[in-house]
């Protein structure tokens, strides 16, 4: 009897385990204005507003219309699922330059600072071309917060 209790366990505890590993992904926010509540509902009392378009965040967990996120400074809370997107954005970790072409040995464009928001246009192997300001080309994509898939 114990050992099939312990064994129901070990089961539940991995089904839980996978099953929030698979919840997560990157998103995108989609407006200038999202508010992240403390709870699932909008009734929950809202925590902070984000100001940012395009800001990559974290999904952790979901509840019906509701994600929850985290960013990259770990605040979290609660989004509506019309407030987001597929991932299309990252941000560098690290200074990094920008080159007009995919390769270290191409003319650098211009010296990209860590925290900077990319627009990613499309990715190849270590190497996506973004747009971000004025400026677009590619940048390695090593070090940073989001998702390049």
């Amino acid at each position: 009897m114990k050992k099939k209790i312990i064994i129901l366990f070990l089961c539940l505890l991995i089904t839980n385990i996978q099953s929030l590993n698979a919840e997560e992904k990157f998103l995108s926010l989609k407006k200038n204005k999202v508010n992240v509540r403390y709870g699932p509902s909008f009734e929950s009392e809202i925590k902070y507003i984000y100001e940012k378009i395009n800001l990559p965040v974290k999904q952790i967990d979901q509840k019906e219309n509701f994600r929850r996120i985290v960013d990259l400074k770990n605040n979290s809370g609660w989004i509506h699922v019309s407030q987001i997107k597929k991932s299309n954005s990252i941000i560098i970790l690290e200074d990094k330059i920008l080159f007009k072409k995919a390769s270290y040995f191409s003319k650098p464009i211009a010296r990209l600072e860590k925290g900077r928001l990319l627009i990613i246009k499309k990715c190849e192997n270590t190497w996506c071309n973004i747009k971000t300001g004025d400026y677009s080309g590619w940048v390695n994509n090593q070090n940073v917060w989001g998702s390049i898939n």
